[in-house]
């Protein structure tokens, strides 16, 4: 917030308020840092959603937006470390739009803190520790790609081979959308200005203690939700597409967890759906 001066020359002796020059640099100084914060984000986005677009390493067929993957029989390490990287893209374009928020808002906190003659912290170390989190969610995510594969419960497109499992999947994320450990995650997620508040540790480490612990969060409120690709297909654009609105409208709209709490009675009887119509 500015700071005013006194003008020595008034008129008739009344004082005339002016900006003080090092707030204004200050200002100045931290619209900057959010412009190359956003545009950065904004770039890593558009990065990840290309590599995913662009088959994410894998040997494709595309028909319009139909994608039939051609995947191995058995998993090299080589096939493992593409299946891993998939993930950690596919986490990065849809997670890190719904992180911007507290992201530039570290980068804001950073610079004040930087002004008042505290060591300069790289916003990006926070933001590496949020992407860590959701680096070992795909390492996770991966290593469950292969035991559904290696079971046959995957199509060759990646999505739900037999709809009592799939039907399972959205009754079982639908009810996680209603429960209190989401919705307190949520809040977390919702709330960037209390969580800086609570969580504020100082240089590089505790920059990425922070990130780790939003990402946790984050992964807490989420992980499910990002589990219902197994059951539309991995790598099906309209998917990630939806499931990225999702996480960004409970994220930013007023009735966020309004919003979670509807998307959960959809997805309960959806699945419920698909389950008594193959029973």
């Amino acid at each position: 917030m500015a700071r005013w001066t006194s003008d020595p020359a008034g008129v008739e002796g009344i004082s005339v308020p002016r900006p003080d020059p090092i707030s204004a640099f200050i200002e100045a100084a931290a619209r900057r840092d959010r412009a190359v914060v956003a545009g950065a984000i904004a770039v890593i986005t558009v990065l990840a959603w290309a590599y995913l677009l662009g088959g994410a390493g894998m040997s494709m067929d595309m028909r319009g937006m139909d994608i039939d993957m051609i995947m191995p029989t058995s998993w090299t390490p080589g096939y493992a470390l593409v299946v891993f990287l998939m993930w950690w893209m596919m986490m990065t374009a849809m997670m890190l739009p719904a992180a911007a928020p507290i992201i530039l808002l570290f980068a804001l906190v950073n610079r004040r803190s930087r002004e008042h003659g505290a060591p300069y912290v790289p916003t990006a170390v926070f933001a590496a520790g949020y992407l860590l989190v959701w680096g070992g969610y795909s390492l996770a995510a991966a290593l469950l790609q292969w035991w559904l594969q290696k079971m046959g419960w995957l199509t060759m497109a990646m999505a739900a081979a037999d709809p009592r499992w799939g039907g399972a999947l959205l009754v079982a994320a639908g009810l996680y959308q209603m429960t209190p450990w989401k919705h307190a995650c949520l809040r977390h997620c919702r709330g960037p200005v209390d969580f800086i508040a609570r969580h504020w540790q100082p240089g590089h480490g505790g920059a990425l203690r922070m990130g780790l612990t939003h990402g946790a969060y984050c992964a807490g409120c989420c992980w499910l939700a990002m589990g219902l690709l197994f059951y539309g297909g991995v790598m099906n654009v309209y998917w990630i597409a939806g499931l990225s609105l999702l996480v960004l409208l409970e994220r930013c709209m007023p009735a966020g967890h309004d919003l979670g709490r509807l998307s959960g009675v959809g997805l309960i009887a959806w699945g419920g759906w698909l389950l008594a119509a193959s029973a």
